[in-house]
């Protein structure tokens, strides 16, 4: 058990704090709780587990199989597993029987908060304030603060750390020209991570743009079809990019999200990594196919008895301002880059699907800021371990989950690698491998081994060696 007993001295560091308690830090917690040895500890500042709440559309279900769970492809033996979870609420039957591959994202959530509640070292409602590195204990100090019901202090406390896990997570991205009227109270700009809080507000508008063309964009976008009465629809659905495209969800194209991937893309230069991820967004950010059909699907019925639904999708399109117009509505002006053409389109309501960004680390890790090391675009270098590089006067590390695209690529931000990178933090922080790792996960080599010219026979060595070389041709 990773239960701390009361009487632990406060100044004792312990093996490894989390800040943080997402899926990510939450897999990690619950891969270290059998470790016999291994003292941790995780804060968050919520009072308790929830997992993107303003998305949990009915219907909608993960785009990663149920076996991405937190801990089944590093130990599928583990008590944790979504399928331990379907067994302890005797739903197990039921779901074999369901046959889903793909689970909603509802249930999710709640497998997630199952496990959030009975991990004895998980601690929500606090605060980090500061982190540091002192030298004398030889130990990271952890600063924070225990939080009451309604969100107030109630109290300091210090945490002394040989390790951090940092698993902060996303924040919702909002485009220059709209974040005035995002924090305007009278109008109904929001991002879609609020989307279920406002949904009944925004069916009352008489005109809804959606901006975004990522599954969560389609989504809303078919919500919203569907609640809408035939021929009176009044949406818009607008994109950047050049279509409303499906993600790239072949079996080969998915092995960019296993750990050979990962290891390539590492080794790969700066240069070459950030020229890569732009260019891989249909991995992760296009539409499950099953989503572009049903729009395809409700929007094909609404011809059956004649007319068109007064919907109107249109990608290739940005916005290069937006404007108040009267009390509540919106005026945005939009570019279609290809048409080098420009218009203006009024809503009453606007809902952003425009993704979301890493945190920024900076003020959380300012007190460390003199012993980062950064590459050519000022952003923290991270090893293979998922280790921040840190200068030698700090004996301890901080590992970063979600927080390493630019070092790791795309299967940064994706659940199916959870699993496999916790349970790489915990084989470097142990140094006993607790959990082995394959030493393959992938059909494609990514990449040419070198070639090593002492070790290859040249082709007369090869002949007088083997034989005559023969030349077959077609």
């Amino acid at each position: 058990m990773n239960a701390v007993p009361a009487e632990r001295p406060t100044d004792t560091p312990r093996d490894l704090v989390g800040i943080g308690i997402g899926p990510f830090n939450l897999s990690l917690a619950a891969l270290a709780h059998p470790l016999p040895d291994l003292d941790t500890v995780f804060y968050d500042q919520r009072p308790a587990f929830h997992w993107h709440p303003g998305l949990l559309i009915d219907g909608a279900t993960l785009q990663v199989p149920f076996l991405a769970d937190l801990v089944t492809l590093a130990d599928p033996t583990s008590p944790w597993t979504f399928l331990n979870y379907l067994r302890t609420r005797g739903r197990l039957f039921p779901f074999y029987f369901a046959e889903q591959f793909h689970i909603q994202r509802a249930e999710y959530d709640a497998y997630c908060r199952w496990v959030s509640e009975n991990l004895p070292a998980l601690h929500f409602s606090h605060q980090i304030d500061a982190v540091r590195w002192n030298p004398d204990r030889a130990a990271f100090e952890v600063d924070h603060t225990q939080l009451d019901a309604d969100g107030e202090a109630e109290a300091l406390g210090r945490t002394y750390t040989r390790n951090i896990a940092l698993g902060v997570g996303t924040e919702p991205h909002i485009p220059e020209p709209l974040k005035p009227l995002a924090h305007e109270p009278t109008v109904p700009v929001l991002h879609s991570a609020d989307y279920l809080t406002h949904r009944e507000r925004l069916l009352t508008a008489d005109h809804i743009t959606v901006i975004g063309s990522g599954q969560s964009g389609a989504e809303i976008f078919l919500d919203l079809l569907r609640a809408r009465p035939a021929g009176r629809e009044k949406i818009h659905w607008l994109a950047r990019t050049e279509a409303f495209a499906p993600m790239e969800y072949s079996k080969l194209g998915l092995e960019h999200f296993t750990p050979d991937y990962t290891r390539y893309f590492h080794h790969l230069p700066q240069a070459e990594r950030d020229h890569l991820v732009p260019a891989q967004w249909q991995l992760h950010k296009g539409i499950d196919a099953d989503t572009i059909a049903a729009i395809h699907e409700e929007l094909y019925r609404r011809t059956l008895h004649g007319g068109w639904p007064d919907a109107t999708l249109t990608p290739g399109v940005s916005v290069r301002t937006a404007g108040r117009v009267g009390a509540a509505k919106v005026e945005l002006h939009l570019e279609h880059r290809r048409q080098s053409t420009r218009s203006r389109l009024t809503t009453d309501a606007v809902v952003l699907a425009t993704g979301y960004r890493e945190r920024p680390l900076d003020q959380l890790l300012a007190g460390l800021d003199p012993h980062l090391r950064r590459d050519s675009s000022a952003r923290p270098r991270v090893d293979e371990q998922f280790r921040l590089v840190l200068d030698d006067t700090v004996k301890g590390s901080v590992y970063v989950q979600n927080a390493e695209r630019h070092t790791h690529g795309v299967g940064a931000p994706d659940l199916g690698l959870a699993a496999w990178r916790s349970a790489t933090i915990l084989n470097t922080l142990t140094k006993n491998e607790p959990y082995p790792q394959p030493r393959r996960t992938a059909f494609t080599t990514f990449g040419l081994q070198p070639h090593d010219e002492s070790r290859t026979p040249r082709p007369e060595q090869q002949a007088g060696e083997r034989g005559p070389l023969i030349e077959l041709r077609s």
